[in-house]
């Protein structure tokens, strides 16, 4: 069977409405803070991603159950904690993977965990989490690729949790997981304070934990005995909101879109709005239109509520087609620039300077040939083949099926002419 690609002719004006799907960088550690739960864990607005699968997978070789239902919903259920490995095979497929160590080390007291994968933009070490891990008492070693890890009882500590790019979502959220069963209180300084970390909390809070703080740099967790499942509903996606926000703009069109918390993007919205976006809420959701002069600005990115990474590589592509000259600076990342090169094979005029990119903005795109390199720099060159002149092929689209649940569908109905396609076919 042939690789997947997306033929997309730009030129359509997108207009209708779009429903955001459940967050799946949300949903990930909430998925594995199941390990924790005694009993059923019932999950709403699961989004249909690769990554949620390659999660689920994972999870059922540790002895929880994971189905999921016709209604969009997921059933998590412990049945067994024989197994505390989580083999290279399944983890090399996403970072995410990383979160079932804090978890399986507070219930089931050991933990093995192969080095994850993911995206390929820079080397992203684990070390906040190991070390998150050894301030709660636990001992860790690296060997051959795994990272193993025992404890008799995890007990509460004071831990600090900046790295030299800021705080770490994954690192809070696995330290978060297992501070709610270690006996007594943990105090976790420079937490993230992204939603998802939010959202996490409030499932672990609806399960029993006693947690505190959560949106602020500092997070208060008093351990307690156990926690039983509940049923629970995931945050909408910030990032596929704001992607189909740009693919609005983009394409001039005027986009509904559902399901999306404003207060999460409001340092998005904000240079949207600098590029000449409009975004309005309606009783529908956020109305997304543009002028037809789009202007340059300059963005960086930060942890939040800053401008998030995850939606640099899409801001690029509406910049290319901006009057004037824009800078992008990757504060979170700084090798995360493999679109660039792609962009350019469409015409755009873009210069990379270490962290820095200087984005020129051109008249027209015009459609190419292109290779997606990672998640969202897939994303980007979709919505730049939607604005583009003539045929875009975006290639390796796997990267988009691991985070965005039926893109083309969505696209193709408010008016984009995009085909998911099979190499072979005609």
């Amino acid at each position: 069977m042939g690789l997947a690609y997306y033929r997309i002719r730009g030129g359509n004006r997108l207009r209708g409405t779009v429903s955001i799907s459940g967050a799946k960088n949300a949903a990930l550690p909430i998925m594995a803070a199941a390990l924790l739960c005694e009993g059923e864990v019932v999950l709403h607005d699961i989004p249909n991603v690769d990554d949620v699968d390659s999660l689920a997978e994972l999870l059922r070789t540790l002895g929880c159950e994971a189905e999921r239902r016709p209604d969009g919903s997921m059933r998590l259920h412990v049945r067994s904690e024989a197994n505390s490995h989580a083999p290279y095979d399944i983890v090399r497929k996403m970072r995410a993977s990383i979160c079932v160590l804090g978890p399986l080390l507070a219930k089931r007291g050991k933990a093995q965990v192969s080095m994850p994968g993911g995206c390929a933009f820079g080397f992203r070490p684990v070390d906040l989490h190991i070390l998150a891990m050894q301030k709660l008492g636990a001992d860790v070693e690296l060997r051959s690729g795994d990272i193993f890890s025992t404890t008799r009882r995890l007990r509460g500590c004071e831990m600090f949790l900046g790295g030299p790019f800021g705080s770490t979502v994954l690192g809070t959220a696995n330290a978060m997981m297992a501070a709610t069963l270690a006996e007594g209180e943990t105090i976790i300084e420079m937490a993230a304070c992204e939603p998802e970390v939010v959202d996490l909390a409030n499932f672990l809070i609806k399960c029993g934990a006693k947690i505190t703080g959560q949106g602020t740099p500092r997070i208060h967790i008093q351990g307690v005995q156990r926690l039983m499942g509940c049923e629970y509903r995931i945050i909408p996606d910030r990032i596929e909101a704001g992607t189909f926000m740009i693919a609005a703009a983009i394409t001039n069109g005027e986009l509904t879109i559902k399901n999306c918390r404003m207060d999460h993007l409001l340092a998005f919205v904000d240079r949207l709005s600098a590029v000449g976006v409009q975004t309005e809420r309606t009783e529908q959701g956020v109305f997304v239109s543009s002028a037809r002069r789009l202007l340059p600005t300059d963005v960086t990115t930060q942890v939040f509520p800053g401008f998030a990474t995850d939606l640099q590589a899409q801001l690029m592509a509406l910049l290319c087609m901006a009057d004037g000259n824009s800078i992008v600076t990757e504060k979170i990342f700084p090798d995360r620039f493999l679109h660039v090169a792609e962009l350019n094979r469409m015409g755009a005029n873009l210069r990379k300077e270490g962290p820095t990119v200087i984005v020129q903005g051109v008249k027209q795109l015009v459609g190419a040939p292109v290779m997606a390199s990672d998640l969202r720099a897939s994303a980007a060159l979709v919505l730049a083949g939607l604005a583009a002149q003539g045929v875009t092929e975006v290639n390796r689209i796997y990267h988009i099926e691991r985070g965005y649940q039926n893109m083309e569908e969505k696209l193709r109905a408010v008016g984009a002419d995009i085909e998911r396609r099979t190499d072979g076919e005609i």
